[in-house]
């Protein structure tokens, strides 16, 4: 996800994406941990949006 694109939502659905990103990093990680995981790179790109959606969170404040 684009930080611009980020940037156009409103805070609490900021907050939402949040939490869902989160919780597909807590799945990705278990997929990991049984070795059912296809992409580990997905990791990697949903800990970035996660840093985006936070980034952005605190500037709005």
């Amino acid at each position: 996800m684009k930080a611009k694109e980020l940037r156009e939502m409103q805070t609490t659905e900021l907050t939402t994406k949040l939490a869902e990103l989160k919780s597909e990093l807590f799945n990705l990680r278990f997929q990991h941990a049984i070795n059912q995981l296809d992409n580990p790179g997905r990791i990697e790109a949903v800990k970035k949006d996660i840093a985006r959606v936070m980034t952005i969170l605190a500037e709005k404040q």
